[in-house]
């Protein structure tokens, strides 16, 4: 007779039991761990020109309200901390406020020496640039440059959000950056706002220009990769690690700047 092992059925069970815990979600989960593509940088701020005011060559190509749509499904998709919007209309920022969540200032841009009411439609608020935040604001700053060119006033906007961050956007004049110029006189004035903010500070906007207004120890990223209009539209900050991405656009004239960065402690 032989005799067959007691051990035997044990060890059997000892192993289905294994293959089913090797071959559950949890561990799955974890053996995939490794693998995972790393976290996101936990600060991220999506930049739009969007051409809403309705007086600009651009603006039949907007579809109005679909630009509005957009920035909505992009700030959603993004999940971002800050928005900067330049060429934006007052009431069209409070719907994208209403419509995500967010807290929003805004700028109004003198034109002819009184604020410009949006237009086609009308009811759309006023002319200007906007900051939008996940975080609550706490404070929030904005003035004329010293000069422009042409009868549109040029204006920077900085936050100061509950996180200790200050967000930041302008939009600067066009006509060139030689030595001299409004935009060069905008961006050495920019430079020095920038430098005073005192605390983690990221700016993005339309500056109208390829080389970078930005202070000591901030890093510079362009759009200069961009389909439309590439080079002018910056992000400066000091921030840890920042990475850039180019998002194409459809119902404006510039593609869309997302930058994601740590949070230096």
């Amino acid at each position: 007779m032989i005799q067959r092992s007691a051990t035997r059925p044990l060890t059997a069970l000892l192993g289905c039991l294994l293959v089913a815990l090797l071959l559950s979600p949890a561990a799955a989960a974890a053996g995939s761990a490794e693998t995972r593509s790393p976290a996101r940088p936990p600060y991220s701020l999506l930049h739009m020109n969007v051409c809403a005011s309705g007086y600009a060559g651009c603006y039949a190509g907007t579809e109005y309200p679909k630009i509005v749509d957009e920035v909505v499904a992009r700030i959603e998709a993004n999940d971002v901390n800050a928005v900067t919007l330049n060429e934006a209309c007052s009431g069209d920022v409070a719907e994208i406020a209403a419509r995500t969540g967010y807290h929003h200032r805004f700028a109004t841009v003198i034109y002819r020496g009184a604020p410009l009411a949006c237009k086609s439609p009308e009811g759309r608020g006023v002319f200007g640039n906007a900051v939008l935040t996940k975080e609550a604001i706490r404070a929030a700053e904005d003035a004329p440059f010293s000069v422009f060119s042409g009868v549109e006033e040029r204006r920077w906007l900085c936050v100061t959000t509950a996180r200790r961050v200050d967000v930041c956007t302008t939009h600067l004049s066009t006509g060139g950056e030689a030595p001299g110029t409004a935009n060069a006189t905008q961006c050495a004035e920019l430079t020095a706002i920038l430098a005073s903010r005192g605390r983690p500070t990221i700016f993005a906007g339309d500056v109208n220009r390829r080389a970078s207004c930005a202070p000591t120890g901030h890093w510079t990223l362009t759009d200069a990769s961009a389909a439309q209009a590439p080079g002018i539209q910056h992000a400066y900050g000091d921030l840890a690690a920042p990475v850039l991405e180019i998002e194409p656009t459809t119902y404006t004239d510039h593609d869309a700047l997302v930058v994601r960065a740590g949070l230096r402690r």
